[in-house]
């Protein structure tokens, strides 16, 4: 009797914990990286580092973090049965069954309400931009992501507010070339995904992702071409015209070096379907990335 009493009492404790994970794997915290782009402002803003403004957009990366998490959940909501065909995606914990569907969107639905009040409290335009963020990625969700090229305009799209919310976090404004750069190296982040979403479906396309019978690994191929060249012009004519130092240009070969590395990952060694693993799991991409973070500071430190 003891023992039966103890497995009863065991094994719900057991599915409980087993949720909390599934609902805290829901909201990606390994895809949190992309929201580092707040700190950009911050970045080309070197003299405007204080101890308030690093507090205010750490806290603004949290409170978009979780206005994300709460995307991922609705949009794994939608795939679930598509998620279900994909050799990947079919191990998340609604395709796998690990999380309730309806116990998910309750969770998600909490999240984002404190998440988006919160950001209300601290910058009410702040927290118009959680609001655009999220209702631009629910469209995603329900129609965009089945509309050619404007599903990955989309999802550009989504790196531009995050760059804006920075500024807006820390009351600095951005110059049109910066905010020209953010949207081609998203497309160029989204182009490459979708390829590899080709190569890694070989063909049975249509089952996971309506969209991706529209593409072609050449037709991506031109597009990346063409990203890749607006992207390295754009960022040396933003260095160039910049009003702070005309020294951000030593910054162009780390760029030219990164976009070439990543050409070379997705064409190479079929990678690119996640940029967050990619930044963290290929060593040259990382080094670049934080040499780039040195030189700016060093550069903005030096010369103004």
């Amino acid at each position: 009797m003891l023992s039966s009493r103890t497995n009863t009492v065991s094994t719900p404790a057991a599915g409980t914990g087993n949720t909390i994970s599934g609902l805290l794997k829901l909201l990606r915290p390994k895809q949190w990286t992309k929201n580092l782009l707040l700190f950009a402002a911050l970045l080309f803003s070197f003299e405007e580092i204080r101890t308030e403004t690093i507090l205010s957009t750490l806290l603004g990366f949290i409170l978009f973090s979780l206005v994300a998490g709460c995307v991922y959940i609705l949009n794994d909501y939608v795939d679930r049965d598509r998620d279900r065909q994909h050799p990947v995606k079919m191990f998340r914990p609604l395709a796998s069954g690990q999380v309730n569907p309806a116990h998910a969107l309750l969770f998600g639905i909490l999240l984002l309400i404190i998440s988006v009040g919160t950001a209300f409290v601290m910058n009410p335009l702040f927290g118009v931009l959680c609001i655009v963020y999220f209702l631009l990625n629910v469209s995603y969700s329900f129609v965009l992501k089945h509309l050619v090229i404007l599903d990955m305009m989309t999802i550009a799209a989504g790196f531009v507010l995050r760059a804006i919310a920075g500024g807006v976090l820390i009351h600095v404004p951005f110059t049109p070339w910066f905010l020209i750069c953010t949207m081609l190296l998203s497309l160029f982040l989204a182009i490459g995904k979708r390829r590899n979403e080709l190569t890694l479906l070989e063909g049975n396309t249509g089952s996971h992702r309506k969209v991706l019978d529209n593409y072609s690994i050449t037709l991506l191929d031109q597009f990346n071409t063409i990203v890749t060249t607006a992207t390295i012009i754009s960022y040396s004519l933003f260095t160039f015209t910049s009003d702070r130092t005309i020294h951000l240009m030593w910054t162009i070969p780390l760029v030219i070096y990164g976009m070439f590395r990543y050409l070379y990952l997705i064409h190479m060694k079929n990678q690119g379907g996640s940029p967050d693993r990619v930044l963290f799991e290929d060593k040259p991409i990382l080094i670049t990335v934080i040499l780039y973070v040195i030189s700016v500071i060093l550069i903005f430190a030096i010369f103004e």
